[in-house]
C-alpha cells in the first residue's frame, strides 16, 4: 500500500463546461483510522452526469470530492469491516477512505458476476435504470419504450432492461452514428437515430411512427417535448436526468402540447434512486442470473489510473464514453 494518499478537489464554480482548471490533487499521509472504523483504499471510482450538476454549489470548494466507489478493506478498528472485505461506499475521487461501518455496503458474493458490475449495472447506475422501468414507468410486456441518452451507463441499462422486461419495441437517441451503432447492434435497441441530423419530433416520429407507451428522459430539452407528443394514451414519463441543461443553463424550456397531458392521460414522474434503495437485493435477483448468462452484459468505458478521474468525467460530459464510465487503479 502506497504511503501517499490522492484527493480529487473542486476549486471553482465552471460556467458552461467545466475544464481541468477546475479541479487540483492534493497529496496528503494516507489516513489512520480511529477506533470503530477501517480505511480503504480504493479500486473501482464512478464519474457520473450528476457530479456536474453537483459543482454548481453542492460541492464544497477545496475539499475532496464525494462519489460512489468499491475499494479493499487494508486496515480495520473494528470487527464489522474485517481486512480483506470488498465495500461500496461515496467517499471516492480519493485513493484512500477512512469509513465506518454505516457508510459502507459490503458487497454480496455472486460469483462469476465482475467486481465493475457493481458499480455500472448492479450499481447506482443499474438501479436507476431498473427502478425507472418497474417502479416508476411499471413498464408491460409489449410495450414500446424509447430513451434519451441511450449510449450512456442508465441508458444502456435501460434498453437491455426493458427487452428482459419484455418490451416491444425499444428506440433510443444518442450523439453521434458509431453510438447509434452500438446501440442497434451490441445493446439490444431495435432503432436509434443521431439527435444532431434534424429535430428530435421528427426523428423519433420516424424511428417509432405508431408511437411511445414509455419514455426513459436522461436528456430532457426538446427530447422531452418530442417524446411527451408521441405517447399514446397512458403513457408515462420517467424523469432520470437533464444533460441538455447541465453546462448549459440558460438552454431554452422545454415546449409540447400541455393538453397532451390531460387528453392522452400522460403521467411524468421524476425521482432519485437515493429513495429506492430498498430495490437493491430485487435488481441482484433480477440482473444476477442474467449476468451470469450472458445475456446481459456490461456496458462499460473503463479508464485506467486514479490520476485520471477528472480526464474520465470531463470525457464523460462530452460524450466520450459508452455505457457506464469507471475510472480503474492501475
Amino acid at each position: 500500500m502506497t504511503e501517499i494518499a490522492l484527493t480529487v478537489q473542486q476549486t471553482a464554480r465552471p460556467t458552461g463546461f467545466p475544464t481541468a482548471g477546475h479541479f487540483r490533487f492534493a497529496e496528503s499521509p494516507v489516513p489512520r483510522p480511529e477506533p470503530g472504523t477501517a480505511l480503504v483504499e480504493n479500486l473501482l471510482w464512478s464519474v457520473d452526469p450528476y457530479h456536474r450538476e453537483m459543482m454548481d454549489g453542492d460541492f464544497e470548494l477545496n475539499v475532496p470530492l464525494e462519489g460512489r466507489t468499491l475499494g479493499r478493506v487494508v486496515a480495520s478498528r473494528t470487527p464489522e469491516l474485517p481486512e480483506g472485505e470488498i465495500v461500496f461506499h461515496r467517499r471516492g475521487w480519493r485513493t484512500h477512505a477512512v469509513v465506518g461501518p454505516e457508510e459502507v455496503r459490503r458487497l454480496p458474493h455472486h460469483p462469476g458476476v465482475p467486481l465493475s458490475a457493481y458499480l455500472s449495472v448492479l450499481g447506482g447506475t443499474g438501479l436507476t435504470a431498473y427502478v425507472a422501468l418497474t417502479r416508476v414507468a411499471r413498464l408491460r410486456e409489449g410495450e414500446d419504450v424509447f430513451v434519451s441518452g441511450a449510449a450512456g451507463g442508465v441508458g444502456t441499462a435501460a434498453g437491455r432492461f426493458a427487452r428482459l422486461l419484455g418490451a416491444g419495441r425499444v428506440i433510443g437517441s444518442a450523439g453521434s452514428p458509431a453510438k447509434v451503432k452500438y446501440l442497434t447492434d451490441r445493446a439490444g435497441y431495435d432503432t436509434a437515430f443521431d439527435y444532431h441530423t434534424g429535430p428530435v419530433a421528427g426523428l423519433l416520429a420516424e424511428a417509432a411512427p405508431a408511437g411511445i407507451d414509455v419514455f426513459v428522459d436522461n436528456v430532457g430539452g426538446d427530447h422531452l417535448g418530442a417524446a411527451v407528443g408521441a405517447l399514446r394514451e397512458r403513457g408515462r414519463v420517467v424523469r432520470v436526468g437533464t444533460i441538455s441543461q447541465y453546462n448549459s443553463p440558460e438552454a431554452t424550456p422545454v415546449l409540447f402540447n400541455h393538453a397532451d397531458v390531460v387528453e392522452k392521460s400522460l403521467r411524468i414522474e421524476g425521482f432519485l434512486v437515493k429513495h429506492y434503495q430498498d430495490a437493491q437485493d430485487e435488481l441482484y435477483d433480477f440482473a444476477v442470473p442474467h449476468l451470469r448468462s450472458g445475456a446481459l452484459p456490461a456496458d462499460e468505458t473503463v479508464v485506467d489510473g486514479f490520476e485520471r478521474i477528472v480526464e474520465a468525467f470531463l470525457l464523460m460530459l462530452r460524450g466520450g464514453n459508452t455505457g457506464k464510465t469507471l475510472v480503474r487503479a492501475a
